[in-house]
């Protein structure tokens, strides 16, 4: 291992992976230094989730290796030292008894084991966890009772429990009221430069994503684009729409201080 590759959270050479004989992606190197926020866009079908399960390690690539934190991630022993959130609001159960702090305290399993009695110092990593989102007030409400945006910052604070050094995001603003998506990128802004948590977000809001990510991804099958927001933002609109196979147009959108989370 180089000096270099312990400087990147995320390391892909060349990798390719295929549903079926239908090549999904193709030849994709991406390097993810540490602390970074790399916003991650293309259109459906392009790709995104595909290579979010390669770098989790639920599927296995056809072709090429992944890194993460130097190590190929199917030898990742640590992997509490990667957190996911999903697009939660498609599929949780409204209904399910447990409480914001019983829910992040459930993200403890993969580090602490399954049976493992949970002591007060890991109680007070839960409350932290649930303070970095700003849900402090909500410690003992009912998950179910929550809104769309107060839900997915309690899952988020259940992947931070952990205290992971990369966190994984899918489509987190699904479920959040529009008015407050500015105020949940603040706070994922917030996570990423004061506690450096490298950041991966797959997002459809191009505008309110290169607002806030540090680097920007576009794939659709191979990696037409990788470098800073400012660069990204500044390509023009007919070479994006290239890239996606219509029309794009960014819209960039002023940052909203203050206010509450929905």
């Amino acid at each position: 291992m180089n000096d270099h590759s312990k400087e990147l959270a995320v390391d892909l050479q060349k990798v390719s992976f295929s549903y079926d004989e239908k090549k999904v992606l193709d030849n994709i190197t991406l390097q993810i230094p540490k602390g970074t926020f790399l916003g991650l866009v293309g259109p459906n079908g392009s790709g995104k989730s595909t290579l979010i399960k390669l770098i989790l390690g639920i599927l296995k690539p056809d072709q090429g290796d992944i890194n993460v934190f130097g190590t190929p991630i199917s030898k990742l022993k640590n992997r509490h030292l990667i957190g996911f959130v999903s697009q939660k609001a498609n599929s949780f159960n409204t209904g399910f008894p447990a409480t914001v702090l019983e829910v992040v305290l459930s993200g403890l399993v993969a580090k602490v084991g399954l049976f493992k009695r949970l002591t007060k110092k890991h109680r007070e990593l839960a409350l932290e966890a649930i303070s970095a989102v700003g849900m402090d007030e909500f410690v003992h409400r009912n998950i179910g009772e929550l809104s769309g945006g107060q839900q997915q910052r309690a899952f988020i604070a259940r992947s931070l429990v952990s205290e992971p050094e990369l966190l994984i995001l899918d489509e987190p603003t699904v479920g959040v009221d529009i008015k407050n998506v500015e105020n949940f990128y603040d706070m994922l802004t917030t996570l990423n430069k004061q506690k450096g948590i490298t950041l991966i977000m797959v997002s459809h809001d191009i505008g309110t994503m290169t607002s806030h990510a540090s680097h920007v991804a576009c794939l659709n099958k191979t990696l037409h684009f990788h470098g800073d927001s400012e660069e990204f933002l500044h390509m023009e609109n007919t070479e994006l729409s290239g890239f996606y196979g219509h029309d794009i147009h960014v819209l960039t959108h002023e940052h909203i201080h203050g206010g509450s989370f929905a």
